[in-house]
C-alpha cells in the first residue's frame, strides 16, 4: 500500500460479520449492518504534546480492534475500501 497516515491516525480494513445468526438464519446484504471490528493496516507515527515530543502509538498493524459505528472517514486506496481514524476513535484491541 502506498499510504502513510499522518500523526495519530490509523488506517483499518473492516472484519466482515458471519452471513448466518448462531439460530441458522441466513442474513441478506440488504440487511447486514457494517461491522464495528476491523483490522489495523497502517499506523502513524504518533501525535505531538505540547513540548514537541512525539508519543508513540499503543496500536500496531495485524491488531483487531473495535470501533464506533461511525468512526473515522471511509476511503479506497488501491481498489480497497478503508477507513482512516485517529487513535482515540478505537473502543479497544480484541486479543
Amino acid at each position: 500500500m502506498n499510504f502513510r497516515p499522518l500523526h495519530d491516525r490509523v488506517v483499518v480494513r473492516r472484519v466482515e460479520s458471519e452471513a448466518k445468526t448462531k439460530g441458522g438464519i441466513i442474513i441478506p446484504d440488504t440487511a447486514k449492518e457494517k461491522p464495528q471490528e476491523g483490522e489495523v493496516v497502517s499506523v502513524g507515527p504518533g501525535a505531538r504534546d505540547d513540548q514537541g515530543k512525539v508519543n508513540a502509538l499503543e496500536l500496531k498493524a495485524g491488531d483487531r480492534i473495535l470501533f464506533g459505528k461511525w468512526s473515522g472517514t471511509e476511503v479506497k486506496i488501491d481498489g480497497e475500501d478503508l477507513i482512516i481514524m485517529k487513535e482515540s476513535d478505537v473502543l479497544g484491541v480484541l486479543s
